[in-house]
């Protein structure tokens, strides 16, 4: 086997690898050797057949074969002799397209090699964290929220009229064609206007009642209903008014409390405090994290792969096209080119990802069993219902399996370059942490 250097520029490479006959033949043979014990052929025993008759009869169809295991142990043992390491899967195609058997086999193989990675003294990186308490303010303002998801009704002043978001006792009998169908009947049902529970049209029609009024609300069923027999069938609802009331929030007292599961609203404000302190935990460390990525930005210099950058520079792009233009679900628009600024951020995420990724195999950084598992079934509760569908997908999906590994990856190399780095601690408050989240998001 010959191989050829024909590129060296920068970070890339380009190679003649060429494979003689004589090597293609002997890896035939010895696939043949190591198949023979097997074979049975008639008008012999089992493993007695000659080898020249065994490559007569298998030999082409082994040579293909034979012809790619060759090439990867060249592409290999080129690997492991010059310490290179592709950026994207190498490019090899054969160059003399009229072989036959009996030639030698000529390939070309062209990759972009990654670059060295410089040393980083990480104990020279000094970061600020911020910290902040959930005062009190924090934790009522926080109760308040919660009695209003927990709102009670109570009865308005006889006379009134209902309003969008009021609730309305009710009883009503539907009827299609003069006949009352079967589920379309109920007393003292409780129904919030503008919650949109009943048929399109219903609620709207009821804005306005009184207690004790009659009211016949005409409506049509849509044409998908899940009763087929009354899809798209026009009806009438003949309802009785019995109270009409507005929505109050409930008491912030221990009645409250229990509601959401605690013993008492002391225990409740407990809850909330811990939660509360846990966001802040996260939203500090998204500071800090940025902040640590900003300096390793500034902190190391080093050639990119432009194909890495090209391909990241595109995704960047196509992510922000959609972003603006949610309406636009598929993908099946014109191509969307990368302007200045998507190169620069995407150089900025390929020198990143290269350096947290040396950094992370430097310090046999990995990701669990156990971490990945508790990543899966996170995400699989975004499909209630379809969780084991959702685990048995990403346990067949290797591009999945990546896509959930890379970020707890990054999160652990980012851990331990923040145990070596300087790390000084300033309180600030709940406003001032969350002025610096918005930083965050509008660069």
């Amino acid at each position: 086997m010959q191989v050829t250097e024909t590129q060296n520029e920068g970070l890339k490479r380009a190679y003649n690898i060429t494979v003689s006959a004589d090597e293609l033949d002997a890896k035939v043979t010895e696939k043949l050797v190591e198949a023979q014990p097997e074979i049975e052929m008639k008008g012999f025993r089992k493993g007695k057949v000659p080898l020249p008759l065994l490559k007569k009869q298998f030999g082409q169809r082994l040579l293909g074969e034979a012809m790619q295991e060759t090439i990867d142990g060249a592409m290999a043992e080129h690997f492991e002799s010059t310490g290179d390491r592709p950026a994207l899967q190498p490019q090899v195609k054969m160059t003399n397209d009229d072989w036959k058997e009996g030639d030698d086999v000529k390939v070309e193989m062209a990759y972009e090699a990654l670059p060295e990675i410089p040393e980083v003294d990480l104990s020279g990186i000094s970061l600020e964290k911020l910290v902040a308490k959930a005062d009190e303010s924090s934790v009522d303002e926080a109760l308040a929220n919660l009695a209003e998801t927990a709102q009670d009704f109570k009865a308005r002043r006889k006379g009134s009229k209902a309003k969008d978001g009021d609730q309305v006792v009710i009883d009503f009998v539907g009827k299609v064609d003069g006949e009352p169908f079967e589920g379309g009947s109920a007393e003292d049902y409780p129904l919030v206007l503008g919650s949109n529970s009943f048929i399109p049209g219903f609620e709207e029609q009821l804005v306005g009642v009184k207690a004790e009024e009659e009211k016949s609300v005409e409506v049509s069923f849509p044409e998908d209903y899940q009763a087929e027999h009354l899809a798209g069938k026009a009806a009438v609802f003949e309802c009785t008014i019995k109270e009409v009331k507005e929505p109050v929030a409930a008491e912030v007292d221990d009645e409250l409390a229990k509601k959401f599961g605690a013993e008492d609203l002391e225990a409740l404000k407990g809850q909330i405090r811990e939660r509360l302190e846990a966001e802040y935990v996260q939203a500090s460390r998204a500071i800090t994290k940025r902040a640590l990525l900003d300096k390793l930005d500034e902190l190391v210099s080093f050639d990119l792969p432009p194909s890495l950058v090209e391909a990241e520079a595109k995704q960047i792009a196509h992510q922000l096209w959609h972003e603006e233009n949610p309406e636009v679900e598929g993908h099946d628009h014109a191509e969307v080119e990368p302007t200045d600024e998507h190169n620069k951020l995407a150089e900025r995420r390929v020198r990143l990802g290269l350096l947290l990724a040396e950094l992370g195999q430097r310090q046999e950084i990995n990701v669990s069993d156990a971490e990945m598992t508790q990543s899966i079934m996170n995400q699989a509760r975004q499909y209630p219902g379809q969780e084991r569908q959702f685990f048995e997908f990403v346990q067949q999906n290797q591009q999945m399996q990546q896509q959930l590994r890379a970020p707890i990856f990054e999160d652990k190399v980012v851990d331990y370059i923040i145990e070596q780095a300087e790390v000084s601690e300033k309180e600030v408050s709940k406003d001032e942490l969350q002025k610096a989240v918005e930083a965050l998001e509008e660069e």
